[in-house]
């Protein structure tokens, strides 16, 4: 973690793994018949092509499925995978919500999410999270994918701010490497109870 010379202006929360619960790494274990393993998974949704594409906007969900299949190897209904992507979204981690609602009027949150229009639609229509930020920057609006340091410098732009006025959190330490490479104050952390200890040693709590 960077040291800092001037104070936090804003705190920067990845959603899955953090403040949402996310289970497509088991699924594709199981999918693929332990051809990936739980690593293998995890790091598919940061290095695959198809993800990458579907999560910044660049591709519909029937090609997401197509080439997401023939990446992974796997024979199935193509509907039937679609559905089963959409739910692995499960919804919010328990606290999730009331971390948000206690910082908020002390410091400017921002999301900062590999999301698609899909789940996306789910996070904002069921439980409001458009409402639970002053700012969302999400890669299928932006065209802009973690861990790119573009997208971090595009965030930065975006809030008129300097890197190290930022505080972003994320369960992935690809992510938070690059954030840490462009200045960004960075901190791994699994679930809301490491978030918020991370706020609690960052004096935001």
């Amino acid at each position: 973690m960077k040291r800092r010379s001037k104070p936090l202006r804003a705190v920067l929360f990845d959603l899955g793994g953090v403040l949402v619960e996310f289970d497509g790494t088991a699924p594709l274990v199981e999918m693929t018949a332990g051809r990936l393993d739980l690593e293998d998974a995890r790091k598919f949704w940061i290095r695959s092509p198809a993800v990458r594409l579907f999560e910044t906007g660049r591709s519909s969900p029937a090609e997401f499925t197509e080439a997401a299949m023939k990446e992974l190897g796997v024979r199935m209904d193509a509907q039937a995978f679609l559905e089963a992507f959409i739910s692995w979204e499960k919804g919010l981690l328990p606290g999730a919500l009331g971390l948000l609602d206690e910082i908020r009027p002390r410091i400017l949150t921002a999301c900062l999410s590999n999301n698609n229009a899909l789940h996306w639609e789910l996070l904002r229509d069921r439980f409001g999270m458009d409402r639970k930020f002053h700012r969302c920057f999400l890669s299928h609006e932006i065209g802009l994918i973690k861990p790119d340091p573009a997208l971090f410098r595009h965030v930065l732009s975006g809030l008129g701010m300097e890197a190290e006025e930022a505080l972003f959190l994320d369960d992935n330490p690809e992510h938070v490497r690059a954030a840490e490479g462009i200045g960004i104050v960075a901190m791994r952390v699994d679930g809301v109870a490491e978030a918020r200890e991370a706020l609690k040693t960052m004096k935001v709590l």
